[in-house]
């Protein structure tokens, strides 16, 4: 659907406009307008520009200036939405990013008032506080906002007891495109009189799609659900419950994937909160299957009581499986939350989407519409991972669409299929662009005239986020990977493999259910958590990288600076490929950009001086004295392109090798090979020699390389791949082989294991390294555990490695803690912030610290002083001693002290 103008001298007009006039961000560069371009739906629409207003007021202004240009709005929240009701062509007005104020909480009314731009958690965590909460929950609840829960009349897990979004708002404030501001509670309209009854009451609770013309009179309630088509939410208020006292989990397990479809709608009852179905093709996918009983289909029903014995016992009346701890809880809500993300890739790997993402019938009908579903799909020779809401006949589903052809006319045969059923094309988040075209199959004329009329009285004009629910745009027009595709080579020189060696395919990856820019809860991503900017997210960067591919917005190719802007902030730390849901890894495509980026042309300092800083250390290993001196001055940093306001690290007087040299070492015993990293062996021997003591302690027989070796991760995290390869190389042919390596610093460690194999495909030796390397505290771990236990106790802070989060295996980790008589207290949402030679380039400084201030320093200040910290990383070490009177050790430092050993 076209906008009214698209000429660049209009454009300018309208920016400038905005600008003056408007109290916010007016974004109308081509990286602005590719991050809004497309939500978490298959849809691709580019903006003219983004306003995100600062305040309601903001909000107003900006919708007047649009409507003199007679531009189309679309209004937006976190963007998760999967129907594309997110996206548009005209002006995007972003009201997450600083209209997200909660205005009151009144305990004694159990009510809250809110700005549109507040994220569910956080309306959560003031509620609790009072003993309340907002009773719809989507498992986006940790990023999405009310104000788009209002405009898809969002449900979740706990709708079989709270009811959607539209039963749980007492009134709105809100504008219309021509200005009009009004709070519906009590509000009437001639013409919407002549509505009532037009449309009969829905027969079950998930008819969202469409208007709900059945609600009128009550305009709260009939403008909830209208995707931002009839008005803009400035304000809501809100109906808040009283939180349980206690919460159970009843597991139930069925032979095959129809069982928990039959069976949902009979658990409903009191006390019930939750009834949420999943399938085996799902929980294939997740980490956190350990859990369930055998099964091929689980339902997960939780309950509620005034005490704990109570919840359990309701669901001691439902199932033999009952899980009441939290942790465990959690981790099988998990599977759940991030089933949007999970099933966007099939067992073998190939790419889902959604699109027929969450039709719904009522509960009895689900098991006969969930076989016939599959009949359709086999019919059409596609597959789907589905789960859902089995209480409520909500089914999500991810389908291996081929985009390109065949994608109607499968939307067309299954709309058909669940009207047969008396079902809702949308069950929960909206029509959207994917399904406002069918409605014609589920409504009658008469409705759909209805629909033109309601629109009518609120946006006579047809601008607000046109194309969607009335005058709806065909479901295959504007197709991501189709109006998009990939227009400069996008074969890269890392393997990939998970992706067949295609940025292209990769960048897909990223669907945009946007758990990266949750503001807690895991380590991703740090820098999006201390900027707020949507650039600065995984998904920021996984969509300026596919419209880079393109071409269309994002125009310089590999050159392109918004594309090296983004990833500028990018800490490289790996936590999104742990924490996203389909495994962006975001460290290896900016390793890859920096690699193409800087191919043939000058770099930035800081690539020559700390990317290539293990062969400035092996040249001037003889004069620590004078290298330390020397650190420390103005021209020195320039030189290397070093913030000023960061201090530099003191080399040892002795490095670890020049002390291996020297020292009597045991002869007998298991052979191993110690690793001895630039960072440890010329910043921080202490903690080699400390994990040689504990190693020739337990019987090894350790071996360290007699010449100064690296890993290359400085080189490769700087995009010199040809630099990282020779370095990786000359490591491999002096290791031993067939011995085992153990590496102390976590960063190399995990380089090793699984980066230096995409980086060196067809190298025997690198693979043969590649698979000897262990941690350090993988190799300790079985002796110590058939040692005598330790007598000491005592508390650690631990601040868990970004790359050891998210490559290696952390458990090992906490199990010699626990070995050692250690309480640790483990964070694990938090980077360091310095991230290897992140925090030392020139400008990263304020943002390194701001990172580490949003959980590592705070729990450090915090800890006693008789409290251990534990830091195996030496950028986490080094940022610790920088802002903390703290002194941090590697665990191998504390099991030294709990063994007594000298080192």
């Amino acid at each position: 659907m076209s906008v009214p103008f698209a000429d660049d001298r209009s454009t300018k007009k309208l920016a400038q406009s905005l600008s003056a006039r408007v109290d916010g961000d007016v974004l109308f560069d081509p990286a602005s307008r590719a991050l809004y371009s497309t939500d978490a739906s298959n849809y691709r629409r580019i903006p003219l520009g983004v306003v995100r207003p600062r305040h309601p007021d903001a909000v107003i202004d900006a919708m007047a200036v649009a409507a003199e240009f007679d531009v189309p709005i679309t209004t937006r929240g976190a963007g998760t939405s999967v129907a594309g009701n997110a996206c548009g062509a005209g002006l995007i007005i972003d009201l997450q990013r600083h209209c997200d104020r909660i205005t009151e909480i009144d305990p004694d009314r159990a009510v809250a008032v809110v700005q549109p731009g507040v994220v569910l958690d956080d309306l959560q965590r003031e509620a609790a506080r009072h003993g309340l909460m907002f009773g719809p929950d989507p498992s986006t609840h940790s990023r999405c906002t009310l104000g788009g829960m209002i405009g898809n009349d969002a449900c979740g897990a706990h709708s079989v007891a709270y009811g959607r979004t539209s039963d749980n708002v007492l009134d709105l404030d809100v504008l219309t495109y021509t200005g009009q501001r009004f709070h519906t509670s009590g509000f009437a309209h001639p013409s919407l009189t002549s509505l009532q009854g037009l449309m009969p009451p829905p027969t079950f609770s998930r008819r969202v799609s469409g208007y709900q013309l059945d609600a009128l009179p009550d305009v709260t309630r009939a403008l909830i659900g209208t995707e931002g088509t009839c008005v803009t939410v400035l304000g809501a208020t809100l109906r808040l419950h009283r939180r349980p006292a206690a919460r159970a989990l009843a597991v139930l397990a069925f032979a095959d994937r129809y069982g928990a479809a039959d069976h949902g709608h009979t658990l409903r009852g009191p006390g019930v909160l939750t009834i949420e179905g999943l399938d085996d093709r799902l929980v294939a996918l997740s980490r956190n299957a350990g859990l369930l009983p055998p099964g091929n289909s689980w339902l997960l029903v939780e309950t509620g009581g005034e005490s704990l014995d109570e919840a359990r016992e309701l669901a001691a009346s439902l199932s033999d499986v009952v899980l009441h701890e939290p942790e465990d809880m959690r981790a099988l809500w998990k599977i759940r939350e991030e089933g949007a993300g999970l099933a966007t890739r099939m067992g073998d790997g190939g790419e889902a989407w959604s699109g027929w993402e969450d039709a719904a019938v009522p509960p009895e009908r689900l098991g006969a519409y969930l076989r016939e579903f599959d009949e359709l799909l086999r019919g059409h020779g596609r597959r789907g991972v589905s789960y859902g809401h089995f209480g409520e006949g909500c089914l999500h589903v991810r389908i291996d669409f081929d985009l390109r052809a065949g994608y109607r006319a499968f939307l067309e045969d299954a709309a058909d299929l669940v009207v047969a059923h008396g079902g809702s094309l949308s069950g929960e988040h909206g029509d959207g662009h994917a399904r406002s075209a069918l409605l014609p199959r589920m409504y009658s004329p008469a409705v759909l005239d209805g629909f033109r009329r309601f629109k009518a009285v609120f946006d006579p004009r047809g601008r607000m986020n046109p194309g969607i629910i009335v005058d709806p745009l065909p479901v295959d027009e504007d197709l991501r990977i189709v109006v998009a595709p990939p227009r400069i080579p996008h074969r890269t020189e890392l393997t990939l493999p998970a992706d067949g060696g295609d940025l292209a395919a990769a960048t897909r990856r990223c669907v945009g259910v946007g758990k990266c820019v949750a503001s807690e809860g895991g380590m991703m991503c740090p820098s999006y958590r201390a900027t707020g900017e949507e650039k600065h997210s995984t998904r920021g960067r996984a969509r300026l990288l596919f419209e880079m591919l393109s071409g269309s917005v994002i125009t310089g190719g590999w050159r392109s600076p918004e594309v090296r802007e983004a990833l500028d902030l990018c800490l490289a730390c790996k936590a999104c490929k742990r924490d996203c849901p389909v495994d962006v890894d975001m460290a290896t495509y900016k390793a890859e950009f920096l690699h193409r980026h800087y191919r043939r042309r000058p770099r930035p300092l800081a690539h020559y001086s700390m990317g290539r800083l293990p062969l400035w250390l092996r040249l001037a290993r003889s004069l620590p004295g004078l290298v330390n001196r020397l650190s420390g001055t103005a021209l020195l940093r320039r030189l290397g392109g070093i913030d000023p306001a960061r201090a530099i690290p003191q080399l040892a007087e002795q490095n670890l090798q020049n002390w291996w040299q020297h020292r009597r070492r045991r002869r007998t015993g298991t052979p191993i090979q110690l690793l001895p990293d630039t960072f440890t062996n010329y910043f921080d021997p202490q903690t080699g020699r400390d994990a040689v003591a504990v190693l020739e302690h337990l019987g090894f027989a350790v071996h360290l390389p007699p010449d100064p070796v690296c890993c290359g991760l400085t080189w490769y995290s700087t995009g010199q791949f040809a630099g990282a390869r020779r370095q990786l190389r000359r490591l491999a042919a002096e290791m031993v082989p067939g011995v085992p390596l153990v590496g102390l610093e976590p960063s190399c460690t995990a380089f090793l294991k699984h980066d230096a194999p995409q980086l060196c495909p067809d190298d025997p030796a690198v693979a043969e390294l590649s698979e000897s390397v262990r941690t350090f505290g993988e190799t300790v771990r079985p002796l110590l555990a058939a040692s005598p236990p330790f007598t000491t106790r005592r508390r650690a802070v631990v601040q868990q490695h970004c790359h050891s989060y998210a490559e290696l295996s952390p458990d090992a980790d906490r199990q010699v803690l626990a070995m050692a008589g250690v309480t640790a207290d483990v964070l694990d949402s938090g980077c360091c912030g310095l991230a290897g030679n992140f925090g030392f380039e020139n400008g990263h400084h304020s943002l390194s610290l701001a990172v580490a201030e949003q959980e590592l320093l705070p729990a450090v200040r915090a800890a006693a002083p008789e409290t251990a910290i534990v830091a195996d990383g030496f950028s986490c070490r080094t940022q610790l001693r920088e802002c903390t009177d703290r002194e941090p050790v590697h665990l191998a430092s504390l099991l030294v002290e709990a063994l007594e050993l000298k080192a």
